[in-house]
Formats: C-alpha cells, sequence, structure tokens
C-alpha cells in the first residue's frame, strides 16, 4: 500500500455541541479500552463478554474487531508492516471519534508493534485510553489454532505472521494485564470493567 496522501486546505468545523454535552446525555464518560495481544490469546472471546458485560450495565458500548475491521475499513490493508501500522492508526481514529460520540469502545486488535499501541494512546486524553494485554503463552495460542492459522504459518504459507516470522512486542505499561492462562473468562472480564466505567472501586 503507498503512503496516503495528506489532507491539505482543511480546517477543523467547530461543533455545538461538545463532548461533555454528549456524555451527560449518555451519563457516562466516553473511553477507549484497547485489547492486544497474539492470534488465539482471546481478545475477541473477552472483548465480545466485555461487551455484552457493559452492556447489562447500561453502558453505551461498541466493538470495534480487528478482523471485523478488515471485512471493511481496512479491506484494502496486507499485512505488511506499513499496512499493519495503518491498520492500528485507523483503528485508534474510529475510535477517538466514537469516544469523542461518548460512547465506551472496546478494540481487540493483534496490534503487534509498541510503538503503534503508543501512538494511539498519545491521541487520547489522559485517563481515556486502556491497554489491556491479553498475555496468553504463544504454545497456548498454537494448541488452540482455532482458525487454522498456527499451522499454516509455520507450513511457511502465511508470511510474516506474528509470534512465528514477525514479532509482538509486549506492553510496558499495560493497565490491565490478564493471564488467561490462569484466569477464567469471567475473571477477566470482572478485572477490565472498573477501567471501562471509570471507577476502580466498582462492584462487579
Amino acid at each position: 500500500m503507498s503512503e496516503p496522501s495528506k489532507s491539505t486546505n482543511v480546517v477543523w468545523q467547530k461543533q455545538f455541541v461538545s463532548r461533555d454535552d454528549r456524555e451527560r446525555l449518555l451519563g457516562q464518560r466516553g473511553r477507549l479500552v484497547w485489547l492486544t495481544g497474539l492470534s488465539g490469546s482471546g481478545k475477541s472471546t473477552i472483548a465480545t463478554a466485555l461487551e455484552s458485560r457493559l452492556h447489562d450495565l447500561g453502558r453505551a458500548v461498541y466493538l470495534l474487531d480487528g478482523d471485523n475491521l478488515r471485512h471493511g475499513l481496512c479491506s484494502d490493508l496486507g499485512f505488511g508492516e506499513a499496512d499493519r501500522k495503518e491498520n492500528v492508526r485507523r483503528a485508534g481514529e474510529v475510535a477517538r471519534l466514537m469516544v469523542d460520540a461518548g460512547l465506551v469502545v472496546l478494540v481487540a486488535m493483534i496490534s503487534p508493534f509498541r510503538v503503534e499501541r503508543d501512538g494511539v494512546r498519545d491521541r487520547f486524553d489522559a485517563g481515556d485510553f486502556v491497554e489491556v494485554y491479553v498475555n496468553t503463552p504463544l504454545e497456548v495460542c498454537e494448541q488452540r489454532d482455532v482458525k487454522g492459522l498456527y499451522k499454516r504459518a509455520r507450513a511457511g504459507e502465511i508470511p510474516k505472521f506474528t509470534g512465528i516470522s514477525s514479532p509482538y512486542e509486549e506492553p510496558v505499561y499495560a493497565e490491565v494485564v490478564l493471564e488467561t492462562n490462569r484466569l477464567s473468562l469471567e475473571e477477566c472480564v470482572n478485572q477490565v470493567v472498573p477501567w471501562a466505567v471509570g471507577v476502580p472501586n466498582f462492584s462487579v
């Protein structure tokens, strides 16, 4: 993919309805919860369960799943380093707009490179970006291999596959670390809910 052209001669259009106005209407604070980890680590499973829990709690929430985004918004992107970088950037920008609308946004995406994840964080105000590292050992992810991707990667059929032929850079300052090989799905969700609602002592 070629580098996107820079927008020129554009001015930010001011709006009469502010983020604070939208959040007062919804009765919540918008924020982004970004789940990162290897393929098969459990990101989408946790994010889906978390979305359901937050909805039941009365939160306006939306899940942006990395695989789903590649069916539409990011369907033109491959899996080379430049395209992966752009994939994360687009997801971050869409999430930023949705947070500005007052929503709790969940992103479940491998997002293997630390600099890209940190770049998304830098686009948000302090406290509006929560990084969740779904820390599942590679051998466990390979044992699961629900989509058969690791088997194909080991056979050389998928080049630059994260964890096999392309690196995954673990988060350094993740707000939440979920060790899924020792936690149940419910326990994982329970750890993230207080961060998603912005209440540290929120009872789950």
